[in-house]
């Protein structure tokens, strides 16, 4: 017996699915990513059946809802025939068997009632074209594989049921999610799925850029997003939405020295980032996006060679651009992927021995409390075909570390708001907001920055006095 899909067909919820298909005689078909992610001993938060019969979906819905009282929310779509049922901490969506067809402009489908095995064959990927049925029944679990979904999963294939052309030309968005899932769980793309892609790029341009960011960030919070992104580009998906990121690819040669291919760069730097940081989607980001800015930078000099100076500066510009085109939020994500782009290159320029404290300070504040990520930024960002270079590398970065980590500690720099902040400033001199009040306030970040006073709220105010002062201000009473 298989333990797996029995494990699955004991789950609470299911047995309740089961008993609301047998009250009202319906075959009913746990179906999809939940059989897929059984046999793969993974978890699924959400469980999709499918009913055969017209308006089945919706009936065994209502059945559910009306035999038993621990089902939390059932929402019933008449016009989509479907239905989904909250009950026993899963998602229960349910749908009526059915065919589609579709026309070119458009990935909506045209849909009728059909069979299990037309319902099976909409499918994108054979893996996700497995059934289960949760009719009560004796014996074996009893799983309905058409197309060979269970062999495609114990050799790690990512293959489409019917001829990929057709599957990807009908809802292009099925070539991200081939490429997502063969990123998250390790899969090859079956040779023809991968050329159909290629083939059919160009249909990518009818799906919202809301979806391809959904599969984006699916590809990124994977153990090894350098797999999808590689393939995006190596199947011209990529040109179509991020291009930025294929013009890093391939080495420019002059007077026999190149640099380094900066999209391989790239992408060693963002798997390493996802390895430290596995659930942080906007450091993995800010990874991805860090040299974003080397072509548009790239200069020859004669000395030096091959630079990219201020790339870090100029590519924190480009990341608003990025996330306007991928409809990304536009608020504090994106503010801090500029932010961790623009200060990426500043942690190493501390190797000298005659770095200032002053020049500390600015770093430990102008990362706004995430100075340890922008440090796991650094630390990838660290790489080399010379394994002693990067050693060495590695061992002075170490040093950048623990010089930040003293002097942030010793004048209370992390997460650092000046001392005395603005409503002390006009409390004190009976100000109004004005420019004046900003000024205090910049000089006073200044003073503790380049060590005049210590990072302390007495000190700050009696500095802050003395600058009134200076200004012809008189403390109020």
């Amino acid at each position: 017996m298989n333990t797996d899909l029995q494990q699955l067909l004991d789950h609470p919820a299911v047995k309740a699915v089961s008993a609301a298909a047998a009250a009202i005689d319906i075959p009913c078909y746990a179906v999809g990513g939940c059989v897929r992610d059984a046999l793969l001993h993974r978890h699924s938060k959400d469980i999709d059946f499918v009913c055969v019969g017209p308006g089945s979906g919706i009936a065994v819905a209502k059945q559910l809802r009306a035999s038993t009282r621990r089902a939390s929310t059932v929402h019933i779509y008449s016009g989509f025939g479907t239905a989904q049922v909250k009950l026993q901490g899963l998602e229960l969506e349910f749908v009526g068997a059915r065919r589609e067809s579709y026309s070119r402009d458009s990935r909506k489908p045209i849909v009728e009632d059909g069979t299990l095995a037309d319902d099976l064959s909409r499918r994108d990927f054979t893996i996700n074209a497995l059934a289960l049925s949760v009719n009560a029944q004796a014996g074996e679990p009893q799983l309905i594989d058409l197309f060979g979904g269970v062999d495609d999963l114990h050799r790690g294939i990512i293959r489409t049921p019917l001829d990929p052309d057709i599957t990807y030309s009908d809802d292009p968005l099925r070539m991200l999610r081939a490429i997502r899932f063969a990123t998250q769980l390790d899969f090859t793309i079956e040779e023809e799925s991968l050329k159909a892609i290629a083939r059919n790029a160009d249909r990518i341009s009818i799906i919202s850029r809301e979806r391809i960011t959904s599969e984006l960030n699916k590809i990124m919070l994977s153990p090894r997003p350098s797999i999808g992104w590689r393939l995006l580009a190596d199947t011209g998906l990529l040109r179509h939405f991020l291009p930025e990121l294929v013009a890093l690819q391939g080495v420019e040669t002059m007077h026999g020295r190149g640099h380094k291919d900066n999209f391989d760069h790239t992408m060693l730097v963002l798997d390493r980032v996802a390895q430290a940081e596995p659930d942080k989607l906007w450091l993995h980001w800010a990874a991805l996006l860090h040299d974003i800015a080397k072509p548009a930078t790239k200069r020859w000099d004669d000395q030096a060679g091959w630079t990219f100076k201020n790339h870090d500066f100029v590519g924190s510009k480009m990341v608003a651009r990025i996330f306007r085109n991928l409809k990304m939020p536009l608020g504090e994500p994106m503010k801090y992927v500029q932010k961790i782009v623009r200060l990426h290159m500043r942690p190493i320029a501390l190797v000298e021995d005659t770095v200032t404290d002053s020049a500390i300070r600015r770093l430990v504040t102008d990362s706004e409390g995430d100075l340890d990520d922008l440090m796991t930024l650094c630390r990838a960002d660290i790489t080399s075909r010379n394994p002693e270079k990067v050693k060495r590398h590695l061992a002075n970065f170490e040093n950048v570390i623990e010089k930040i980590n003293d002097v942030a500690d010793r004048d209370n720099l992390r997460n650092f708001q000046p001392p005395v902040d603005g409503a002390e400033i006009m409390a004190t001199f009976g100000l109004t907001p004005s420019p004046i009040v900003g000024e205090l306030k910049s000089a006073l970040k200044e003073a503790v920055l380049e060590g005049i006073i210590p990072n302390e709220h007495d000190a700050a105010r009696q500095y802050m006095l003395q600058l009134g002062a200076e200004k012809g201000l008189t403390p109020v009473e």
